[in-house]
């Protein structure tokens, strides 16, 4: 049986009128590194701030390790923070910013020197001990915020956009080193980040939120192939919506009827929604990676196809990205402001790659366990 290190259960906070979180029940076990994602006004910072202690809840209750911490104070929770914009303290040198919260807890002098150097080697900066914040780099400094959180071995770390301040290849690098530090001191991490590509690069699970509530709570794989809702599908990752009409089920499988696909038999899709049922409206959610591209005359045996007409190529190093404009309705919005018909197609990028021209028609197939159906 997995031991809950951290229990949330009914937590909820208003201010006046508007609900920063709804009743919110969530567990995360011993040694999980959690993921609070979502867009701004979402509920993640506020779920943080009460689990810190930083913010008191107008109901619930929060238990770190069996103890109820609702009311008390942050030094009673055991847990250790990390920030954005580091918070060190300038006029200390590295050693004594690390050292304070062990100073804090009446570490003796020779216990707390040993300590302060094992986390220094936690993040591989020991040769930087006698130095001053202002002297280091920005990822320099971030790993030492780190150590001085992890130096006094608290239960659970939180994170509060640790890495936004950073550029985007040091950022990759952090993400790298949490990751490498979470596995070697197991700790419970609960990390806050609007970065969806940062919270499927180093999550056990993600708690999607949107408007005060959890749209889902699951691994990464379960948010980005299985959504529960649209806005899943929308928000993690980039996504084809696109309107069908359910013509039968079977399992966790259906057929699908939608505009530009032919034939009676519709397309297939896989489905994880016990509610969706035969005649209901959904939307197909077509990973741009899982569409294939053809010439429009190509045959595609065994996999749905619509027509779409190229508007707009664009290499992103790795990978190619193909705008396409369909009759077919619900996909993304497209530049001419209309709804329903812009689509976008990616696969990796080749240097003697296909050589595609706007205004050409291309055929977008796909399998049916690569679409998804989703209540609409």
């Amino acid at each position: 049986m997995t031991v809950a290190n951290l229990q949330v259960s009914g937590l909820s906070k208003r201010y006046g009128d508007f609900v920063a979180l709804a009743p919110t029940d969530l567990d995360v076990a011993q040694g999980e590194f959690l993921t609070l994602l979502g867009p701004s006004g979402s509920g993640k910072t506020t779920l943080l701030s009460l689990i810190a202690g930083l913010s008191q809840p107008d109901a619930g209750a929060i238990r770190i390790n069996g103890t109820d911490v609702t009311y008390g104070a942050p030094y009673e929770r055991d847990i250790g923070m990390v920030f954005q914009n580091y918070a060190l303290f300038p006029h200390m040198t590295v050693a004594e910013n690390i050292a304070f919260p062990l100073q804090m807890r009446r570490t003796d002098a020779q216990t707390a020197r040993k300590m302060v150097m094992n986390a220094l080697e936690m993040v591989h900066l020991p040769h930087v001990a006698e130095r001053y914040p202002r002297e280091l780099s920005g990822g320099q400094q971030q790993r030492i915020a780190l150590a001085r959180c992890m130096v006094y071995r608290p239960s659970i770390i939180l994170m509060d956009e640790p890495l936004g301040a950073l550029d985007k290849k040091l950022r990759d690098h952090m993400q790298l080193e949490i990751k490498r530090i979470h596995r070697e001191l197991g700790t419970t991490i609960v990390y806050v980040t609007h970065d969806q590509e940062e919270a499927m690069t180093m999550s056990d699970r993600i708690c999607l939120m949107n408007a005060g509530e959890i749209a889902q709570l699951g691994t990464p794989d379960d948010l980005y192939f299985r959504p529960k809702s649209v806005f899943v599908a929308d928000f993690l990752g980039e996504s084809n919506l696109l309107d069908a009409t359910v013509l039968e089920r079977a399992g966790d499988q259906v057929r699908v009827a939608m505009p530009g696909v032919e034939g009676a038999n519709g397309a297939g899709a896989m489905v994880y929604d016990p509610q969706v049922e035969r005649g209901r409206p959904v939307k197909l959610m077509l990973r741009p990676q899982n569409l294939h591209v053809r010439d429009a005359q190509s045959r595609t045996d065994g996999m749905a196809t619509i027509s779409a007409t190229l508007t707009d190529i664009m290499v992103t190093g790795g990978m190619t990205k193909l705008y396409l404009q369909s009759d077919v309705t619900g996909g993304k919005t497209g530049k001419d402001g209309e709804s329903g018909k812009s689509l976008v197609a990616a696969f990796p990028t080749h240097r003697q790659g296909n050589r595609f021209e706007i205004g050409q028609t291309l055929g977008l197939a796909w399998h049916a366990d690569d679409a998804v159906a989703i209540a609409g």
